[in-house]
Parts: structure tokens; C-alpha cells; sequence
């Protein structure tokens, strides 16, 4: 296949071409953006997302300031060459409420009518990026902790000593959370459950494994009988 013409495609009166972002792995749709030919040059260049900001008035690339970087995969165009998609790895959430995708409230049918509530009050991709910004924010301390230690830094000395005695931090930590559910104080299980996450993500980073390793598990559990199926 010939390589495409860049050329060929058409912008807008406005210099813009709407960009449809898709999870890579999934195809499932993240978010919709524009892109001039500038941002498209950068998107090729550097392998990540960049688009043309109609409020701002300027380029700016996707997660630089969260950290939600999308990685390009793949770039479409459509048969009239004038609107892309883009098959990217989403870092966490493509959303800046958080979500993992922008497209997550239902217009039709609505959940109301046809009865299905919880679609809205649970969606496991809300909760899944949601709630995984922040566990991967803090990741990504731990990790910069272990590549580079710092002598006053709790992290780098749990590292130092090894991986005896990160499994004893998770076993009290455990213990504790235990302790706290039979005492029955929210406050308390709530306190004693950010550790046991906390010492979860240092051991996850002492393996070389991710936060989102575990998300992906829970999302391919979800739905099926069994462990790790809420319903």
C-alpha cells in the first residue's frame, strides 16, 4: 500500500480535522479533538497524541499536565480524508473528570426508562480510571523512589531492605485492616485500608508490575461468576 499523502488531507476553514481517539487494545472510544496540520506533525513525530486547542487557542499534547499521556498506535483517516482516528495506549484516563473515557453518560436509551440504573451509578470504567489516577499518581512516586533512592525517604529504605521486609509491611497492614473492621470505626478501616493500598503498590513496583495490571484483571473478571465479580 502506497503511503498516504498528508496532503490529501482536508481541514477545515478553521485549519482543523476532528480526531476520534480509540483505546488501542479495546477500541473503545475515548474522546473526540481537533488537530491541525502542526499537531498532527507532532503526533507523528513524537508517537504521542497532540491537538489544537479551539479555547485556548494553541497545541498542546495530551496528559501534559496530568501525566494521561495517549501513545499512537495506529492513525485512520476516513474515505472523504477529513476526520481521523487514532488508535492510542490511554495512560489511566482520557477524561479530565477522571474517567477513563469522555463518553460515559448515556443519552439513548435513557438508563431511566429502560430500567437499567446502575449502568450510570456503576461504570466500571469510571471506577476504574477514577479511582486509578490517584492509586497511579502515588505509583509513580514509588517507582521514582526506587530508581532514585533518597536517604529521608521511607519508600527508598523499604526498597533498601528487600522484599522480607515489604511482605511483613502488607501482612501488618492487613492484620490492622482486620483489627480496624472489627472495631467497626469507619474512619479507622477507611485509615488502615490507604496503607494496606500504599504498601500493595510498593510490592507491586518491587515486582515490576503496574497498578493498572490489576485493574485489567478486575475488568476482565467483571461480569463473569466468580471471584472478583461484585454482582
Amino acid at each position: 500500500m502506497e503511503p498516504f499523502d498528508l496532503n490529501q488531507l482536508k481541514f477545515d476553514q478553521n485549519g482543523l480535522i476532528p480526531a476520534i481517539v480509540q483505546d488501542a487494545t479495546d477500541g473503545q472510544v475515548l474522546t473526540l479533538a481537533y488537530m491541525n496540520r502542526e499537531s498532527l506533525r507532532l503526533t507523528l513525530e513524537t508517537g504521542l497524541t497532540h491537538f489544537y486547542s479551539r479555547s485556548r487557542q494553541r497545541i498542546w499534547q495530551k496528559g501534559e499536565e496530568s501525566g494521561h499521556v495517549q501513545q499512537v498506535r495506529e492513525i485512520y483517516v476516513d474515505c472523504d480524508e477529513d476526520a481521523l482516528v487514532v488508535k492510542a495506549e490511554q495512560v489511566v484516563a482520557a477524561c479530565h473528570t477522571g474517567r477513563r473515557s469522555c463518553f460515559f453518560t448515556r443519552l439513548h436509551p435513557s438508563p431511566e426508562a429502560s430500567g437499567e440504573v446502575t449502568q450510570r451509578l456503576f461504570d466500571p470504567d469510571a471506577v476504574y480510571a477514577g479511582s486509578l489516577a490517584i492509586l497511579q499518581q502515588v505509583f509513580e512516586v514509588i517507582t521514582d523512589r526506587k530508581a532514585n533512592p533518597k536517604a529521608d525517604s521511607y519508600v527508598s529504605r523499604l526498597f533498601e531492605k528487600g522484599q522480607d521486609q515489604i511482605l511483613k509491611k502488607v501482612g501488618e497492614e492487613s492484620a490492622e485492616l482486620v483489627v480496624a473492621s472489627k472495631n467497626g470505626q469507619h474512619a479507622e478501616i477507611i485509615h488502615e485500608l490507604a496503607d494496606l493500598w500504599f504498601h500493595t503498590l510498593v510490592l507491586l513496583a518491587h515486582h515490576g508490575l503496574t497498578p493498572k495490571e490489576g485493574a485489567e484483571e478486575l475488568r476482565r473478571r467483571f461480569g463473569k461468576t466468580g471471584k472478583g465479580d461484585p454482582r
